[in-house]
């Protein structure tokens, strides 16, 4: 019987750039809210770089909005 070993990588994580981009383009998080049409507590939780799952539509919305990439947005950190 074969066992198994399981090794725990550090796969990385995702970094979400709202605010600093927000602070590029001198925008309010509820000014953003007021353009894109959604939630003030949700534009937060990616200000904040606190959410677990992202929601794709969300991004597309934000880059739609300001008028930017998905790289200005998320970054992949290692």
């Amino acid at each position: 019987m074969n066992n198994l070993v399981y090794v725990l990588e550090d796969f990385g994580h995702i970094d979400i750039k709202l605010k600093k981009l927000l602070d590029e383009k001198g925008i309010s998080r509820n000014k953003l809210c007021n353009m894109m049409g959604c939630n003030y507590d949700l534009i937060t939780r990616y200000y904040n770089n606190k959410v677990s799952r992202i929601d794709l539509e969300i991004i597309a919305k934000i880059c739609f909005v300001l008028n930017c990439n998905i790289n200005d947005v998320i970054e992949y950190i290692k």
